[in-house]
């Protein structure tokens, strides 16, 4: 008999159509694996959650994003359930969620991150900068890109009228560091590969260019990237120390920003990880796992099968 699986995906973060996207995708995915499928649109009704998980199936796909569904929280409910379920358990998907506390984590495995503060939104609407200028600013607690903004010299509009911040949401603001934006995914204990993301547009790898359509606005992948292989090995390296030191399982995907600007080989630093990373058409991680021979029903059908709960 088939294994049965359920696709959660909605939800109710900033987050949603991507789910959306992704859970459709991975659904159609598994079903040509040869599991028998279910969809569940997530609100925030936990009851009808539990009964549209009753019985249960043999596992979870966890196609969720973002707040609620990547931040340890419906990990706990389906720990309680002890369904299995894919990606990283309560605690590495609550630790990599808080930017600080990531790289916090990630840094006693020997990786580098830009030194930034939390501060809280309203601190950005003064004339004063918390940081000299380019410098990055964005939610302490959201996935995809989502609120990022690069403050620039000659910028006047304050960043707190973009994506509606709360003013006393937490921010966090880190230099901005030149060069080129790299993403490494890892699958259990491997890192596939390095992709470069060159964003066109105002170049600038935000969420619309990860999943827009429009090319006006997209960015082209390159992989693997280009850069010297040390680099390359570094990156590679720092991904799964990341996945490692957080305690992350399953599939994670890490992001790095490489300073080449001023010598060769150059700087690389870690950014977050992504416990639940996109799964679309333009996701990386299934653009990744097709360099190194793996179809997406077969990484998905991989997902499954490694799918479990950690109490």
């Amino acid at each position: 008999m088939a294994k049965s699986v359920a696709v959660l995906m909605g939800g109710l973060s900033a987050e949603r159509e991507v789910s959306l996207n992704s859970g459709h995708a991975c659904a159609a995915a598994l079903r040509e694996a040869g599991y028998e499928v279910s969809k569940i649109d997530v609100s925030r009704d936990m009851g009808a959650l539990v009964a549209a998980l009753t019985p249960a199936p043999d596992a979870i796909f966890n196609a969720l994003h973002g707040r609620w569904g990547e931040d340890g929280c419906v990990q706990g409910l389906l720990e309680l359930l002890q369904i299995p379920y894919t990606h990283s358990g309560v605690l590495a998907s609550s630790l990599a969620m808080d930017k600080v506390m990531a790289k916090t984590v990630v840094a006693t495995a020997g990786v580098t991150s830009p030194e930034g503060r939390v501060i809280k939104a309203k601190d950005l609407e003064s004339n004063s900068d918390p940081l000299p200028r380019p410098y990055v600013a964005k939610p302490l607690r959201e996935g995809s890109s989502v609120g990022v903004r690069i403050v620039r010299e000659g910028d006047n509009q304050p960043p707190i009228t973009v994506h509606g911040w709360r003013p006393e949401q937490d921010i966090l603001v880190e230099p901005f560091i030149p060069g080129r934006e790299l993403t490494v995914s890892v699958m259990g204990d491997r890192a596939l590969a390095v992709t470069e993301i060159r964003p066109l547009g105002d170049g600038f790898y935000d969420y619309d260019a990860k999943y827009s359509e429009d090319n006006a606005v997209a960015a082209v992948h390159v992989v693997p990237a280009e850069i010297p292989e040390s680099t390359y090995d570094e990156a590679m390296s720092a991904s799964l120390a990341a996945h490692r030191a957080l305690g992350c399982r399953g599939v994670s995907r890490s992001d790095f920003r490489y300073d080449d600007t001023a010598r060769q080989p150059g700087d690389l630093y870690y950014l977050e990880t992504n416990t639940q990373p996109g799964m679309t058409a333009t996701s990386l991680v299934p653009e990744q796992a097709r360099y190194i021979g793996l179809s997406f029903p077969d990484l998905c059908a991989w997902m499954v099968e490694n799918a479990a709960c950690d109490s």
